[in-house]
């Protein structure tokens, strides 16, 4: 398989947008699927029980040096970074870099330099600039950047990614996970 991650970065939104990329994804997509969608930290575990209900694959809020396996739904938990360090998942409280939490950014960077040219990256809706350099960064290692656009609900993540990375692959939001199962199935 070319690809082994895929990250997916969210904000305002993203509930809808993410549920509806995760729900069109076949229950035999292999590549693991790491998310970081801006929340509370108080937020609780109602996204990923409002996820699960529309996903045929197991959604999990990621815990501290868990290993990345296939075909399985990460999520970044409330009031943390997820990060990528090697084959398994990090989670900090704090990042000087980050503009959010938790951060698009911080998944992405982090993502692009353990896996490189086999990492996918999404930016979906959302305000501000989350997730562009990230973004810029899955580019740079060799990855493939994909963008929600057009008709993100708000188009700020979107447009700064565009601007970042134009070379970036621009889809509807019902394109993405047809796009993701083909990436996945070269």
């Amino acid at each position: 398989m070319k690809y082994a991650l895929v990250v997916i970065g969210a904000s305002l939104g993203g509930l809808n947008a993410v549920r509806t990329v995760l729900a069109a994804l076949p229950g035999e997509f292999l590549l693991p699927v790491a998310i970081a969608q801006h929340r509370r930290a108080d937020a609780g575990d109602a996204l990923q029980r409002v996820l699960q209900e529309s996903c045929l694959l197991p959604v999990r809020e990621a815990e501290d040096k868990w290993p990345i396996e296939p075909g399985t739904i990460y999520l970044a938990p409330g009031g943390y970074h997820l990060m990528v360090e090697g084959e398994h998942f990090a989670l900090a409280t704090d990042d000087p870099a980050a503009d959010s939490l938790p951060s698009v950014n911080a998944l992405l960077e982090t993502a692009a330099e353990s896996f490189g040219a086999r990492l996918i990256g999404v930016v979906l809706t959302g305000t501000g600039r989350d997730g562009a350099v990230g973004l810029a960064a899955v580019a740079r290692s060799g990855g493939c950047a994909i963008v929600q656009h057009p008709g993100a609900y708000a188009p700020g993540m979107p447009e700064a990614a565009i601007e970042m990375n134009p070379k970036a692959h621009c889809l509807p939001l019902d394109k993405i996970a047809p796009y993701l199962v083909q990436l996945a199935a070269e």
